[in-house]
C-alpha cells in the first residue's frame, strides 16, 4: 500500500511541476517543445505495446491498450499541431494570372 501511495504522490507532483513548466514556455519555443514531446510520446507508445503484448491478466491488457490508444493520439495530434504551426511561417503563394 505504501508503494502505491508513494507512486500516486510522485505522479501528482509530476503533473503539477509539468503544468508549471509548460505554462511558462514562450510561444517562440512551442514548436521545438512539441517536437521533443512527440519523441517522448513515441516511447510511451512503444512501452504500451510492450505492456499489452506481455500482459498476463485482463486488467494489464486493458491498461496496455489504453496506453497505446492515448500514446498514438498524442503522437499523431502533436504532429498535426506542429505541422499547422510550421505552415504559419511559410510565405503565401503569389496569385499571378
Amino acid at each position: 500500500m505504501n508503494e502505491t501511495l508513494l507512486g500516486a504522490y510522485v505522479f501528482f507532483l509530476a503533473i503539477i511541476v509539468g503544468f508549471q513548466v509548460v505554462s511558462r514556455v514562450p510561444s517562440m519555443l512551442h514548436t521545438p517543445l512539441m517536437s521533443g514531446t512527440n519523441a517522448i510520446h513515441g516511447v510511451v507508445l512503444i512501452s504500451g505495446i510492450l505492456v499489452a503484448g506481455q500482459a498476463t491478466n485482463t486488467a494489464t491488457r486493458i491498461l496496455g491498450c489504453v496506453a497505446v490508444l492515448l500514446g498514438s493520439l498524442n503522437v499523431f495530434g502533436g504532429f498535426v499541431v506542429t505541422n499547422r504551426m510550421l505552415e504559419m511561417f511559410h510565405a503565401a503563394p503569389d496569385k499571378r494570372s
